[in-house]
């Protein structure tokens, strides 16, 4: 690590969905974007960051949609848990082989593939500026990994958690479907329960809330937006 930069935020949680490293191939694993996005946080940890990534599982399970679909809730939850460590471990062999030292930590047991997740060690993992993959969810059904994103970041005491999407931030309706959507830079966590926005679900919204950590939405296809973020600039949208 270089860490000569002047940094708004020194320790962050980075967010990234499962459908963010499927790429335009919509399920799995997409080699190029998987790149790019190593590419990303590999320049964010030369910047000296102690950086912290939880991966979503949705291009593989989603335990929500399978589990209306007929499958027993907390099996397909599982299931989704497991997917998270598939993506863990992918996106720990890239990094590696640009030369960073990653450790990845699940909430499930899984000794012969990565570390337990304990507290402290993490801690410890990201002084010594190692990137620490927390996986497996919070380990519990009926929890996505949002949730699991905010416990961590709490957890590691982050300054920040930045949810990477596809999109440029918050908007009033999914720019997707809506194009007339209008973009919202600034926002209270009231204001997203209230209005019902998708930024994240409502228990990590809560999370976030009841303990002062805000939360950066920014587009991950734009490069350079998280090291942008984390330099204070003002790149997608701050909820505070």
């Amino acid at each position: 690590m270089s860490g000569g930069e002047d940094l708004k935020y020194s320790r962050v949680l980075l967010k990234l969905s499962g459908e963010a490293l499927a790429g335009s191939l919509g399920f799995g694993i997409d080699p190029p974007v998987v790149e790019r996005l190593t590419e990303e946080v590999r320049d964010v940890h030369q910047m000296g960051v102690e950086l912290g990534m939880v991966i979503g599982g949705g291009n593989m399970v989603r335990g929500a949609t399978a589990s209306k679909q007929g499958m027993d809730r907390v099996s397909a939850d599982y299931m989704g848990m497991l997917a998270t460590i598939i993506n863990a471990l992918a996106v720990q062999d890239l990094l590696e082989r640009k030369g960073l030292d990653t450790r990845v930590m699940t909430a499930i047991r899984m000794d012969e593939l990565a570390e337990p997740y304990i507290r402290r060690r993490a801690i410890r993992h990201l002084e010594k500026g190692r990137v620490v993959i927390f996986a497996g969810g919070t380990g519990n059904p009926y929890f996505s990994t949002d949730t699991a994103a905010a416990l961590r970041a709490i957890e590691i005491e982050a300054q920040v958690v930045i949810k990477a999407t596809k999109v440029a931030g918050v908007f009033t309706a999914d720019p997707v479907k809506h194009p007339s959507a209008e973009f919202i830079p600034d926002i209270s966590f009231q204001e997203v329960v209230t209005r019902e926005l998708a930024v994240m679900d409502a228990p990590a919204v809560s999370l976030c809330k009841e303990n002062g950590l805000p939360i950066i939405v920014l587009d991950l296809e734009r490069r350079g937006s998280v090291a942008a973020a984390i330099r204070g600039e003002r790149v997608g949208t701050l909820v505070s």
